[in-house]
Parts: C-alpha cells; sequence; structure tokens
C-alpha cells in the first residue's frame, strides 16, 4: 500500500508492505471563519466584548505568535483590520520566546495580507536582549520573571494564540504568550526546568509543575488588561474553533475543543511508529522533537521511532545537543542532569527518556554526523528507514505492525490497553 508522508511541503509516497494504522487529528466539520470569530468576539467568556476592550485602550499591544505555530494570525487579524489599522497607539510583538526573529517568509506567513499595514509597527522579541526586559516579580517556584518592556509600558494587551497538547506545559496557548513568549532567557530557562519532572507532560494541566509556574508567574502581570483570543485548528490547519476573552477562562474553554481534534485513539501500539513534524512545526530539530515525544505514546518496548522533519534551519537551539554529545548513551544523559541544567538540557532528557524504550531513528536535511550526535540514526530516505525498521523487527522474532503518524506534533495517541 502506498501511503503519502509529508516531508516539508511535499508529500513522499512510502509503500507500506506490513499490518498498519495511521493516526491523525480527528475530522470535524467547521464553520464560516468569520462565523466563529464574530460569535467568540460578540459573546466573550468573563470579560467586556472586543469593541469595548479596543475602545477604552489608549494604547495597545498585539502579542502574535512567530512562524513554529500554524496559528490562523493572519485570519484574525484581517478580520480585526477595520479596528486595528484605526488605532491611535498599536504595536505587534511576535513571541518569539528563545526562537529566532522571523524571516520576511515567515512574517507574510504570520500576518498574510495585513503584513503591508502593519509591518512597521511589528517587533520581534528577543529573549537574550537585556535591555528590553523589566523585572516584575517572582513565581512560587522562584521563577524571576523578566518580561519584554513593552508588555507594562502599554498594559492593554491583545493575545492571539492556539491551543493544541505540548509535550511538557500541557497545552500551547494562553499564558505561554507571556511565558515563555515574551520573557527572558534567564526567566525561561528557570520554568523550563521544570520540564524535568514526569508529571510535565503533554495533556497535564494540573500537578504539572511547568504550567503552574506559567499560571503563578502571570499573577506578577495582574494589573495587565488583558483581552484573549485562543485558536483551535483542525488537523489539516483549517480554523475549527474560537474562545475569547479572560485570558484563563478562554484558554480553558479551548483546552476542551482541542481535545477533540488531537486526542486519537489507538487500538493497538505499535513496534515501528513513523512520527512526523509538518511544516511549519518541521523548522529544526529543537521542534522536532515534539513528534517523537507523541509518538512515544504508540510505541512498543523495544520498538523503532522514525521522526520525519525537514530540519529547515537545522538544529536550532543547539544547548540539548551539547549535553547528548557529552553522554555516551540515555542513561547518561540523567546523570549529566543531576549535576548541571541548562535551557534545552529538558528536550535532551525528553529524547533520552524514549531512547532508552525504544531507538530513534531519523529522517531529516541534516547531516549524517549531526544526527549521530543527538543520538538519531540518519537517513535520507523514509522507505529506506520504514524497510530497515522492519527488518530490524523481524531479526527479533516479531511481526511487524507500524503506526504512521503525518502530523506527529500535534497527534496524540490515547492507548487504553495494557502496556
Amino acid at each position: 500500500m502506498k501511503i503519502d508522508i509529508p516531508y516539508g511541503k511535499e508529500k513522499i509516497k512510502v509503500n507500506i508492505s506490513e499490518p498498519y494504522e495511521i493516526l491523525v487529528p480527528n475530522k470535524v466539520s467547521v464553520e464560516s471563519e468569520d462565523k466563529l470569530i464574530e460569535k467568540a468576539l460578540e459573546k466573550p467568556i468573563g470579560f467586556e466584548s472586543y469593541d469595548e476592550f479596543a475602545e477604552k485602550a489608549n494604547r495597545l499591544l498585539v502579542i502574535i505568535n512567530d512562524a513554529t505555530r500554524p496559528t490562523p494570525t493572519s485570519k484574525i487579524l484581517k478580520y480585526l483590520l477595520p479596528v486595528l489599522s484605526s488605532h491611535p497607539d498599536v504595536k505587534f510583538l511576535v513571541a518569539t520566546g528563545v526562537h529566532r526573529a522571523p524571516t520576511e517568509e515567515e512574517y507574510r506567513f504570520i500576518f498574510g495580507e495585513t503584513y503591508e499595514v502593519f509591518r512597521r509597527r511589528t517587533y520581534a522579541h528577543d529573549a537574550r536582549k537585556d535591555k528590553d526586559m523589566v523585572y516584575l516579580g517572582k513565581s512560587k517556584n522562584g521563577t524571576e520573571m523578566y518580561i519584554n518592556k513593552l508588555v507594562p509600558e502599554y498594559r492593554n494587551i491583545l493575545v492571539i494564540g492556539s491551543v493544541e497538547p505540548h509535550y511538557f506545559a500541557g497545552y500551547t496557548g494562553g499564558r505561554k504568550s507571556f511565558l515563555p513568549g515574551v520573557a527572558s532567557y534567564k526567566t525561561i530557562e528557570m520554568n523550563h526546568k521544570l520540564a524535568l519532572s514526569d508529571e510535565a507532560c503533554s495533556l497535564a494541566l494540573k500537578g504539572n509543575p511547568v504550567n503552574e509556574d506559567m499560571v503563578d508567574a502571570m499573577n506578577v502581570l495582574k494589573d495587565l488588561n488583558i483581552f484573549s483570543i485562543q485558536t483551535v485548528l483542525t488537523g489539516d490547519h483549517k480554523l475549527y474553533a474560537v474562545t475569547a476573552g479572560d485570558l484563563h477562562k478562554s484558554f480553558d474553554a479551548a483546552i476542551e475543543l482541542s481535545n477533540q481534534i488531537f486526542c486519537v485513539p489507538l487500538i493497538e501500539k505499535g513496534n515501528i511508529v513513523v512520527s512526523v513534524a509538518p511544516y511549519p512545526m518541521d523548522i529544526d530539530l529543537y521542534q522536532s522533537q515534539k513528534a517523537l515525544d507523541n509518538g512515544k505514546l504508540a510505541i512498543k518496548d523495544g520498538g523503532v521511532i522514525i521522526v520525519v522533519s525537514k530540519c529547515r534551519d537545522g538544529v536550532g537551539e543547539d544547548q540539548f545537543l551539547k549535553l547528548l554529545c557529552k553522554a555516551k548513551s540515555p542513561k547518561e544523559v540523567f546523570d549529566i542532569l543531576d549535576v548541571e541544567y541548562k535551557l534545552g538540557y529538558h528536550k535532551a532528557a525528553k529524547m533520552a527518556q524514549v531512547g532508552i524504550r525504544a531507538e530513534i531513528w531519523g529522517v531529516t536535511d541534516l547531516d549524517d554526523e549531526t544526527m549521530k550526535k543527538a543520538m538519531l540514526k540518519p537517513y535520507r530516505s523514509i522507505q529506506k528507514a520504514v524497510y530497515d525498521a522492519i527488518n530490524f523487527i523481524k531479526l527479533k522474532g516479531k511481526k511487524p505492525k507500524i503506526i504512521i503518524m503525518p502530523a506527529g506534533s500535534l497527534t496524540i495517541p490515547i492507548y487504553k490497553g495494557e502496556k
């Protein structure tokens, strides 16, 4: 059977000769995009209407996601264009976290046809630029909240985010626009260290130290006037739902809707999992690790996970790679973490957790040496990787069962059988 596997913006046909199961985000019916946005803004949750909010705000800062997320920012901005374009003092801040600033092409992806209108009012957050940060206080966990100074300067904040499961924060969206979105490198490092906990995992909010630290850190921003617009996309990036109003309440409402899309029942775990980081989440190896982390939920111990990602920008934030280079095995990663932590090490820890249970192979545009440093067996061909994985399983005297996740970064396998 020929199966289409995404790779960058292309689809590659791969022959699958063994029993397989394809896991994709659940299919749902979608309404008119304008109608979804209009309904959300007319009846915000726990907040005044958007028009009232914008009218009262003499200065307005709009926080938006960068191009590593498929957030439909352009669709929201197109709808809000009449109000935003006529506002006397509006600025846009791209919530990059520790990512680089968007390229010209990525800015056009983010803003769509509104880019020419807003480009001169747009700034990319730089977490490493200390002079752009202001200190606002500590969370209960001791995370020091340094945030982009535009946030308290403008005080009236419009946040546009998207909500889907996240491998250690529980879910993207909501509070993540502020931490890590527009926080300093030091603040993000302190928060992400909490990702080493086993409770920091996909779908988990209560008891998840990363999420609880993010929420608590928001308390130091209590003087802000925040209007939130949260979106939920289908697996093929169509707009499925929009919630608006209070930051936390709109986020909570979007979570329930995102679960309808991304939590996918799994009949039986496989001993081969092909998990894809689809465009634009294939920007680098750092981001593509999310496909690996979701793929682990579908793999049997001793199996093979094949991560497929173009890694268009290379490795990305490379501290995790430096840690992996120091270790001779996945288990040794945790010995090093007992001694030291730097931002990015949590990513190495999550990869090592998978590497203890299963083989990790990768089909990317990265050079073989880089892949080996990351403890991934390198491949150039998806077909070759699948054939080799089948032979690997057969040599162990087992029957291959393949799980294919064309949108692995966005698919959460829910398996209710025995481990």
